[in-house]
């Protein structure tokens, strides 16, 4: 071994060149052997660790802490990371307000002088969860500090969040609590000797909310974070003290660090890792315990690993002549809600956010990406002062709104429009406040990616793509991290997957030379993104937080090694991800390309959970497709009635805030869904409000209003744009044919008078066997099973086996419980047992028997089974209507449908569009889709005949081999102990076709959700002199219909988003009136077809879905014009009509 103090270059030596000019020893002075590099290394860690060396490293206590007393000369205790702490009076004196309830008081209610503020100290604690505190914290500084250049900061943890106020109202910084960002830098004018007040307000949560035991992220006997919050949690102040800071000794305790981290992690065969370990050595061998003078010393060592220029953005200057490059950008990833309510999130923005520009000011290099136009919002209408302070960094190039969505959504369960609106909205927002768009969708933290959304971003303005989630699949590695993602109809964007796999990096060692070793791109592309990405994103996320300083003085230091040393990738702090993505782009023809979804193997259980959400969000998406489909109608009808612009925002952005990727997938804590039920309840009532409006002014009312039933004056409001012929219900015993094109469809009575008139028939054929049987289906039914659905009219039989039935699983995910469902449940398949079947109906228009089938003692399910009369060429369903109790423990219900149909591909309705997927397991990527999503219908075809499964509310499916299976309810138990429990309704249908998968399925499913609506004719509010008085014209015939191929949908009318008379934002303003629609293949090929309109054209264009004119059409003779569109293509366009 090495003799004592001979290793590296002896203190006090000369220079190599020096050294170079002596004579060469004629006799050795002293052995000298070999380093063991385990032993070195080991002891590293003990410089920067409490333990076995803390009374002589860098933590050490060379002295005693100030906790109350007087100081009337400079302390002479103190430690080597600070030379002193005052607490307790007079130099910090607190006193506290408890706001009632879980209340959220404003700045300027807290500090009323009606409130009575209490003495308070360390020591006291608060709670229980999800209060509210506010301290008035008054701040003295020790006068021997005053005068100096001394870094005094405030240290207080209480081991929860908390927001820095200004005694005039002005939101300074957050806290994090529990050890992290609990400091707070003194300014310059407290340093006065003079009595300075600050406000203090505390949230009695963590950053991660309050789940009991440890805020950690896996199994704990103790609990841990998704666990249920503990609703009676009580915080300790621990600290509230003034700190003088060693700043030199804070700055070696990073510089030692990054150079440990260097010294343990790098190959021992290299050079580098050699150095880093002989540098680290002669740190911890000239440290002296409180010796300021060994401490710069110490500095100037590590310099010589790290470069000169560390302590400054200058490190930054040197030229990029090399690669690998990181990119590191400051992110902060805040979900909009998750284990805390929207309202905490509200406070979360503030405090992360003031972080960041207070971090700016200090760091210039800091660049901070930071999307949810929600988000941006809140803080506009909540906070003005943080407001100010972004605007004020937007605008000088360091803070950058960033995706262009109104908050980072699910992506697999909203509808297409939805996609579209949170793009609409949120670039709108961010063009209005800032003056431009987002060219980057960002969603790192989102479950899964439908296969439209590259085409939805580049519409939206966006040809780059950030995400992080496919890196954590649980089966397959996802293979790429620089590529080129192709939609359905062959739009692209370039994609970009951070490799250091987290958008919460600590921009550490690990961090950046992961972001190399686990780039799966390199052969095209050698650059990443930190966010903390190659890419790099770094900064505290989920619950807030943001970079800070020592991510910071990290990334300088990382850079000083890069250029110093050469041995690991270099960080570019300072670039932003538009620069990043500019790189790319110009690759862009020799990245590799991914077609199709980005199916993420692991929160397969998000398709299900929160049933009830689901089921609010579909019922509200279709709301707001009829409202503006009506209102359009009514605010061109009539000039008096105003479009709801402002109500139909207030919808939107409701709906759009519970697409957030933790509310709707449903993985949020209860007090979300109470949150979210309140807003969906809001849209509704808004909703109905504004249909009575419109309905006024279009001369129809429901048909509650009128007495009775009057065939001559009624009719069936019919929303979708083709036409319909069906049955509506008028009352427990009766129905009417509703038929026709437009919007108002006409009514007849149905007659079936006698057995022999029936148009369908039931009877028991055996004891509890059943046939109900129409023109088209014979079906039988069997203790609540479907036995045998023959076709009549193609002749074979449908089923291969007992189809409607529930079948349960035990649903015991390894961890995340609302989150997953893991491929081991489908081997505790449990079929259900049901009772005795009965007859319900034989109306001689519609047949149907009920089964109630046990779950369980504490659960059960009324289904009923009905076939209605078959209408002409209108297909046949066989539909199930399911009334659940549901009250399990980690079950799965699901129910099954084996048919007669083989292909090893099933079609899944996806937003505008189909996706296929596998029905085999034949690889590890066909098994990963053991459960897969989609939206109104799931299709298995074979030539010339397939079955379709619709449903109502539902999103989770499967088919494997022939067996379809529709998944129903689940159970988890975190982080909402009651998910799902409850009474539920659930309608399904099962629909066999002739032929392959086609417009019939797409139409039935529209039309399975989008039932008719019985109304009666009234006088309209603007009636022309032409009209009859029996007949709202403007509804008998759609005013605006598109002809042709029936692979196309239309999908959407609404009005224009900048009409002067619609506009509510501060964007340029188009003078008249428009309409736009919005037109989508649904299958898979090219469509033609025509727009026929009832008003005068001026001109017509078409847009993006931002409504960007890129082309006019020409109109033709009688104001039509004609659209041709590719496969699974959507196409937008603006209707300008003539004065």
């Amino acid at each position: 071994m090495c003799s004592h103090g001979t290793h590296g270059t002896p203190r006090g030596s000369h220079s190599a060149t020096d050294t170079a000019a002596k004579p060469y020893p004629f006799k050795a002075v002293a052995p000298v052997g070999k380093k063991i590099t385990s032993l070195y290394k080991k002891r590293l860690a003990n410089f920067l660790t409490p333990g076995q060396w803390e009374k002589v490293n860098l933590l050490a206590d060379v002295g005693d802490t100030c906790t109350c007393a007087v100081l009337t000369s400079p302390s002479t205790g103190f430690s080597m990371l600070d030379y002193g702490k005052y607490a307790g009076s007079p130099h910090v004196k607190l006193s506290v307000w408890d706001a009632p309830g879980t209340t959220r008081p404003s700045f300027q209610e807290a500090t009323s002088e009606s409130n009575t503020y209490r003495d308070t100290d360390v020591g006291e604690s608060f709670g229980p969860s999800w209060t509210t505190h506010w301290f008035k914290c008054s701040l003295t500084i020790p006068k021997e500090l005053c005068n100096q250049e001394q870094h005094i900061e405030l240290h207080w943890d209480c081991n929860n969040e908390a927001t820095v106020w200004t005694a005039q109202g002005e939101p300074l910084q957050g806290l994090t609590g529990r050890g992290e960002r609990i400091e707070w830098i003194v300014p310059e004018s407290f340093k006065d000797g003079q009595c300075h007040v600050l406000y203090l307000e505390m949230a009695c949560n963590g950053m991660f909310g309050n789940g009991p035991g440890r805020p950690i992220f896996k199994n704990n006997a103790g609990g841990d974070s998704i666990q249920p919050p503990d609703q009676n949690k009580y915080f300790k102040l621990t600290q509230a003290q003034i700190v003088n800071v060693n700043y030199q000794a804070r700055m070696l305790h990073v510089d030692f660090t990054v150079i440990h981290d260097a010294a343990t992690e790098l190959p021992e065969d290299t050079w580098e890792q050699h150095e880093a370990l002989n540098v680290a050595s002669r740190i911890i061998d000239t440290f002296k315990a409180g010796d300021d003078a060994s401490i710069l010393a110490c500095r100037k060592i590590a310099a010589e690993y790290l470069g000169d220029n560390i302590n400054s953005a200058k490190v930054y200057e040197s030229i990029l002549d090399r690669r690998p490059t990181i990119y590191a950008i400051g992110h902060c990833h805040i979900d909009t809600c998750w284990l805390w309510p929207w309202n905490e999130t509200k406070r979360k923005v503030v405090r992360s956010w003031s972080n960041q520009c207070d971090l700016m000011d200090r760091y210039p290099e800091l660049n901070f990406a930071c999307s949810q136009a929600q988000q941006f919002k809140w803080l506009k209408e909540i906070y003005p002062y943080g407001w100010e302070r972004v605007k004020a960094k937007v605008k000088s190039g360091q803070f950058h709104p960033i995706g262009g969505s109104w908050v980072e959504h699910d992506t697999n369960l909203p509808c297409g429009e939805s996609l579209v609106r949170q793009f609409l909205y949120g670039q709108r927002f961010f063009e209005a406040e800032f003056g431009f768009r987002s060219t980057t969708s960002w969603l790192p933290d989102t479950f899964g990616f439908s296969c439209q959304v590259p085409q939805i971003c580049r519409l939206a303005g966006m040809t780059r793509f950030l995400t992080q989630k496919p890196c954590f699949n649980s089966v397959n590695d996802f293979p790429h991290t620089t590529f080129n993602w192709v939609a359905l109809d062959g739009s692209q964007v370039v994609c970009h997957m951070p490799p250091a796999k987290t958008y919460c990096a600590e921009g550490n060692y690990e961090n950046i030379t992961k972001s190399i070793s686990n780039h799966r791109s390199l052969d095209q592309d050698n650059t990443a993104l930190l966010a903390s990405f190659r890419m790099t994103q770094f900064g505290k996320g989920d619950g807030g937080g943001g970079p800070t300083w020592q991510h910071m003085e990290r990334l300088r230091r990382l850079r000083g090694m890069a250029d110093t040393m050469g041995v690991i990738p270099r960080v570019h702090s300072g670039a932003t991800v538009d620069q990043f993505f500019d790189r790319l782009e110009t690759k862009a023809s020799s990245l590799v390309t991914w077609y199709g979804e980005l199916y993420f193997e692991l929160h397969r259980g998000v398709y299900t959970t929160q049933a009830r959400t689901k089921s609010h969000n579909r019922k509200s998406e279709i709301l707001l497709h009829d409202l503006e489909l009506l209102a359009t109608i009514a605010s061109v009808q009539d000039k008096e009635y105003k479009y709801p612009k402002r109500e139909l925002d207030e919808m939107w952005q409701g709906v759009m805030l519970c697409q957030f990727h933790d509310c709707l997938p449903g993985t949020a804590i209860e007090m979300c869904y109470e949150d979210s039920e309140t807003i969906y309840a809001s849209v509704a009532k808004t909703g109905q409000v504004l249909l009575q409006q419109i309905f006024a002014i279009l001369g129809i009312e429901q048909i509650e209003a009128a007495r009775g039933l009057k065939l001559d004056t009624a009719v069936a409001l019919n929303t979708l744009p083709w036409p319909r012929r069906e049955l509506v219900d008028v009352s427990e015993t009766q129905a009417v044919i509703a038929s026709g094109e437009g919007h108002a469809l006409s009514i007849e009575s149905f007659q079936a008078s006698s057995n022999s008139s029936k148009a369908v028939t039931i009877e028991e054929q055996s004891a509890g066997v059943f046939q109900l049987e129409n023109d088209h289906l014979t079906v039988k039914v069997e203790k609540g099973c479907i036995t045998s659905v023959y076709d009549r009219r193609a002749k074979r039989e449908t089923l291969s086996g007992k189809a409607n039935q529930f079948v349960l699983f035990d649903d015991k995910p390894i961890y995340w419980q609302a989150w997953d469902v893991e491929v081991y449940h489908l081997e505790t398949r449990e079929e259900l047992s049901s009772s005795i079947t009965t007859i319900h109906e034989d109306k001689g228009y519609r047949a149907s028997v009920v089964t109630e089938t046990r779950i369980s003692e504490n659960s059960s399910i009324k289904t009923t089974i009905s076939l209605s009369a078959a209408l002409d060429d209108q297909p046949s369903i066989v539909e199930c209507i399911a009334d659940v109790e549901w009250h399990e423990t980690m079950k799965f219900l699901k129910v099954e449908f084996p048919v007669q149909v083989s292909n090893t591909e099933a079609s899944y309705e996806t937003q505008y569009g189909i996706i296929k997927r596998p029905t085999h397991y034949n690889t590890s990527w066909d098994m990963a889709k053991f459960e897969v999503c989609c939206h109104k219908f799931a299709d298995l075809s074979e030539y010339n005949y397939g079955v379709s499964i619709i449903n109502d509310s539902k999103y989770g499916f499967a088919t494997v081999g022939n067996v379809m299976r529709l998944s129903l309810l689940r159970s988890p138990k975190a982080p909402d102990g009651n998910a799902d429990m409850g009474h539920h309704r659930i309608r399904w249908a099962m629909m066999p076709h002739r032929g392959s998968l086609g417009s019939q399925t797409v139409r039935a499913a529209f039309n399975f959700n989008n039932p008719l609506k019985l109304m009666s004719l009234a006088a309209p509010k603007k009636q022309l002199p032409d009209e009859p008085s029996n007949k709202p014209s403007i509804l008998s015939k759609a005013p605006i219909a598109l002809t042709g191929d029936d692979n196309l949908v239309l999908d959407w009318v609404k009005r224009g988003e900048d009409d002067t008379d619609v506009s509510l934002d501060a964007l340029p303003k188009r003078k008249g009136k428009s309409i736009v629609v919005r037109i989508y293949d649904a299958v898979g090929g090219m469509g033609r077809g025509t727009i026929k309109t009832e008003y005068c054209l001026e001109k017509v264009f078409k847009t993006n879905i931002l409504e960007d004119e890129l082309e006019e059409i020409p109109v033709l003779e009688g104001g039509n014009f004609e659209v041709v569109l590719s496969a699974f293509e959507v196409a937008t366009y603006r209707l300008v009509l003539k004065d």
